[in-house]
This record gives C-alpha cells, sequence and structure tokens, in this order.
C-alpha cells in the first residue's frame, strides 16, 4: 500500500475513532440476521427512513426463523411505504430458504452470502465484515463519493471498468485486521463529512491529501454516464363499494408494487378529463349491467419512482349488485385495513378514512 493509500486508512480510522458519532440501531451488531435485514431495507433508502422500519421488524420477527413462518401479507404490511418491494419479496424468500434449507444458521462465508436472493457484492461485503469480520470491502454511492474525490479519480463509477477500479481500489484500502469497523467508517465519513451536496471540506481531516479539495473539483466527483429514462403512467382506480365490502386484487410480477393490493384499475397514457371520468371509462366492461352511482372523484394524485411518474384518481362508486370481476375479491373494510398497498394508494386511503 502507497503512503498516500495508508494515510488514507489511517486518517480514517483516527476520525471514526475521535468524532464519528452517526447513531444507527444496527451499528455494531453482530448477529447476522439482524445485519442483513438492515441492508436489505436500506437499499435504496435513506438510513433516515428505514430506521423505525428496522425497529418495527426486529420487534415483530426477532429471528429469521420467526420472519420464515410469517404469514406474507404480514410482512408485506410492515414493509408497507418503504418502496421498492421486490426486496421485501427477496427479504420473505431468503428467510425461508436459510430456515429450512440451512436450518436456520446463517451462511458465514462471502461467497455463500452472496448467493442469497436480493443481496448483491456491497451487500455481501458488508455482512461478512460486520458479522464474521470477513476482509471484504464494501462499495456503495458513500464509498465511490469518497475515494473519486480523494484520489481525484475521473473514471465513471456507473461502467463497468470504473465499477471493477473502484472495487480493486476499496480492498487495496481495506483494514484486514478491523474490515467491519473500516467498512462502517467510510460509509459514515461519507455521509456525515464527504456528502454528495455540500460537503464539509474546510473541517475534513482528509483535505490535506484530497485531489478533489485541492483542485477545486469537488463538485465535478463522482463521475456517472448513464442517464435514467423515465416515463408517466396514469391510474384510475375505481373502488366499487356493495355491502360494506369493496373489490381489490393483488398485483402480479414483473411490474412495480409487485404483492400489493389495489383497487379496480384502469391504465391510460394520458390524463383523462373530468368530463371523461364522470363518465367512467371501462365502465361497461367493470359493471357490466349492474347499475352504479358515482360518490367521489378525488384529487390528482402523484407518486414519483425511480424510473417512472404515477399519477392518477380514485373513483368510488356504489353499486347495486355484486361483481364478477377477473381477479379481483370483495372485502370488508376490516380485512382491508390489514392488507399492503402501495404509498400511491395509503395516500388516498390516509386522507379518506371515514
Amino acid at each position: 500500500m502507497t503512503d498516500l493509500k495508508k494515510y488514507f486508512t489511517n486518517s480514517l480510522l483516527r476520525w471514526n475513532k475521535k468524532d464519528n458519532k452517526r447513531p444507527m440501531p444496527w451499528k455494531g451488531e453482530k448477529d447476522p440476521y439482524k445485519i442483513w435485514l438492515s441492508e436489505i431495507i436500506l437499499q435504496q433508502t435513506r438510513v433516515e427512513q428505514g430506521w423505525d422500519y428496522y425497529n418495527r421488524f426486529v420487534a415483530a420477527f426477532p429471528t429469521i426463523q420467526q420472519l420464515a413462518k410469517a404469514p406474507e401479507t404480514k410482512v408485506f404490511k410492515l414493509w408497507e411505504g418503504l418502496g421498492y418491494y421486490t426486496r421485501c419479496k427477496n427479504l420473505v424468500a431468503t428467510a425461508k430458504f436459510i430456515a429450512t434449507t440451512c436450518k436456520g444458521k446463517f451462511p458465514d462465508q462471502y461467497d455463500e452470502i452472496l448467493k442469497l436472493k436480493g443481496v448483491g457484492p456491497y451487500t455481501a461485503a458488508a455482512i461478512a465484515s460486520f458479522a464474521f469480520n470477513l476482509p471484504h470491502a464494501v462499495v456503495d454511492g458513500n464509498v465511490f463519493r469518497v475515494l473519486s474525490r480523494y484520489f481525484g479519480i475521473g473514471e465513471a463509477i456507473d461502467s463497468t471498468s470504473g465499477k471493477r477500479s473502484f472495487g480493486i481500489l476499496a480492498n487495496e484500502l481495506l483494514d484486514k485486521k478491523n474490515p467491519g469497523t473500516y467498512n462502517q467508517a467510510l460509509m459514515d465519513f461519507g455521509a456525515v463529512l464527504c456528502k454528495p451536496q455540500s460537503p464539509l471540506c474546510t473541517s475534513c481531516p482528509l483535505k490535506g491529501n484530497c485531489v478533489a479539495y485541492l483542485n477545486d473539483r469537488v463538485n465535478m466527483l463522482p463521475v456517472k454516464e448513464k442517464r435514467i429514462s423515465k416515463k408517466t403512467r396514469w391510474f384510475y382506480y375505481v373502488i366499487a363499494e356493495h355491502n360494506g365490502k369493496v373489490y381489490v386484487r393483488k398485483r402480479g410480477i414483473k411490474d412495480i408494487w409487485e404483492n400489493l393490493y389495489e383497487f379496480i384499475l384502469t391504465e391510460t397514457t394520458s390524463v383523462i378529463s373530468a368530463k371523461e371520468l364522470n363518465d367512467l371509462p371501462a365502465a361497461k366492461k367493470i359493471f357490466g349491467k349492474n347499475k352504479f352511482e358515482i360518490i367521489q372523484v378525488s384529487k390528482i394524485y402523484r407518486q414519483q419512482l425511480t424510473h417512472q411518474t404515477i399519477h392518477g384518481q380514485f373513483i368510488r362508486v356504489a353499486i347495486k349488485g355484486p361483481l364478477e370481476v377477473p381477479g379481483y375479491e370483495a372485502v370488508s373494510v376490516k380485512q382491508l385495513k390489514k392488507l399492503p398497498f402501495p404509498k400511491f394508494i395509503t395516500g388516498y386511503l390516509a386522507e379518506n378514512r371515514e
């Protein structure tokens, strides 16, 4: 390891010991189940948002066996509002795999951890180093940012060669005797000091050798080469009410909000006018000859996802008789409260409680 790299590692560990006060409920945890749980929750999620979810999951399912035995609807309901629901699906699948195939013993080798559903190189390295003190470097957004700035690396972090280069560098810098402590320190450093916006460079203990700081390039690094293409979708939900029940279904695979519930959906590629809403799109297909009355047309709701924006409205309808809409079932209001819904729908329900 060169002097510059040694200086980086040693300075980071000194900062961690002396000044790192960042609190997190899973910090210092050695139970691989709880570490895995926290890492899955934190995928695509800020620490502040995931904190309460982690505490609720640990309280509801103290062990991986209890999580594996829990009804999936209960697990998804607890996850409700956190987004990226494929993570929850993988959480359930992995819990069942470990409880049955692994007989409740969490894998203790990096390669075996990496085989778990929903676990990539970063998550596997985090679990391996935090729980088992194995020498594997984590490389997440914080790490990319700190290393690219400190060493002045202009290679794109989302390119194949860039990911490989940063991975090699991260492992060279790793404190092999205390990999868990080092990994946590590096991620905390990126979150607390070397932030994406308004980094605290003037109070940074590494600024004396930071290439980006010395060359006024902090705001230019890290570099990304890809742009995310986004699309807009319009969801119009019909809340069909009959005898104190409403019709819902579980969303299928290969789309957003998999395994969550929703009301009768009509999706369009553009906004529907107020006049068209009152005529109720697809009414004949939904209700057939069943008489209905529109009770309410909601305001327009919006949810921003990573690759798409969802717009839409809710149309409450009273119907004279039961419906036969393929895939949908009638549930009571009491049952409705136990079902997991996407944020787009829970936002409407929260504002329209009776």
